[in-house]
């Protein structure tokens, strides 16, 4: 029987174990043949040797993925439990800070995919951000777009969407038509308040330095020395992200995010987000990052309703098929 203390210097112990030491029990169940203690700012291995190796080796990499990315969720702690190479923190560069927000707040990538995102923003002038609510695919865009607008890397930054009603009548909505749309656009504002100051970012919407407008807005301009963001693009018709895309003008970088379960489109009209994955995908200078329920960094049970969603989609189709094969 040997015995190993590890001290916990860098991180937070109370993160490391997760709520209710959800993590901490997580490990335990891993390595079930040995004892885990954990008292205050350390941990006490008690087993085998060998086993005890392993488990340094998967607690190291624990802390260094929160080390990274601020965030420790029990599906990563899954991950590198089980040792999915995607997901092994030595395979992903150090999440740089992106943005200095409001408040002193670090904004910086969060997870593996969000890390993917903006190092292939660097590398190239399109890239889409495929993945269901909360992989935080607007708000690492947004967190682009103004490091390049601080750096002077580009003059202006353009955020729209398409003005696609998801169950709800924008005509009934009192005012003229910004009154209407700007609830639309919230979450547009919502990021950029997160890492500009008030006056500075009313300065800037005021000069049209950062300018957010529906997609149609957008129709026979040329976009030069400008980050366009095309978010909830899902909802965007074949010809209408080929519009936006086409609007790219010199020394532009675009983002187009959506989340491809979510279309708010009419049954008679086909996502234009689905089929461009197929039309672009080989194109150099254009990327596609997918991101996933690992990717999610709002409130735990959106990761359950999600995967809750995705699974009665799953059987609906399956319940579908079984009843058309009885038709015939």
């Amino acid at each position: 029987m040997s015995e190993k203390i590890i001290p916990i210097e860098s991180v937070n112990p109370l993160e490391i174990f997760g709520v209710n030491d959800t993590n901490l029990d997580l490990l335990k169940n891993h390595f079930p043949k040995l004892k885990v203690i954990a008292r205050g700012n350390e941990i006490k291995i008690l087993g085998e040797e060998s086993e005890i190796d392993v488990f340094e080796k998967r607690f190291a990499l624990m802390v260094l993925h929160l080390e990274r990315f601020g965030k420790l969720s029990e599906y990563d702690v899954r991950d590198l439990l089980e040792g999915e190479p995607d997901y092994l923190p030595q395979t992903t560069p150090v999440a740089d800070v992106l943005v200095h927000g409001r408040n002193g707040k670090l904004i910086k990538a969060r997870t593996p995919n969000q890390q993917k995102m903006v190092e292939s923003c660097r590398h190239n002038d399109l890239v889409f951000a495929i993945g269901p609510a909360g992989t935080g695919k607007t708000y690492t865009a947004v967190a682009l777009a103004v490091q390049a607008l601080r750096n002077r890397e580009i003059k202006r930054i353009i955020l729209t969407r398409p003005a696609v009603e998801a169950g709800e009548n924008l005509g009934f909505l009192p005012g003229d038509l910004k009154d209407k749309l700007d609830p639309y656009l919230q979450p547009l504002y919502d990021a950029l308040r997160d890492m500009l100051p008030s006056q500075k970012l009313l300065g800037f919407l005021e000069d049209g330095t950062i300018e957010i407008a529906p997609l149609a807005f957008m129709r026979g301009r040329t976009l030069d020395n400008v980050f366009a963001i095309l978010d909830e693009a899902q909802n965007a018709t074949e010809n209408q992200l080929k519009m936006f895309l086409t609007r790219m003008g010199t020394s532009a970088k675009f983002i187009v995010t959506g989340d491809i379960t979510q279309i708010d489109l009419p049954r008679n009209q086909s996502s234009g987000l689905v089929q461009v994955t197929k039309i672009l995908r080989n194109i150099p200078g254009i990327d596609f990052i997918y991101l996933n329920e690992k990717d999610i960094v709002r409130h735990k049970l959106v990761v359950q309703i999600i995967n809750a969603y995705s699974k009665s989609s799953s059987q609906q189709k399956t319940e579908n098929g079984n009843n058309y094969s009885n038709q015939l």
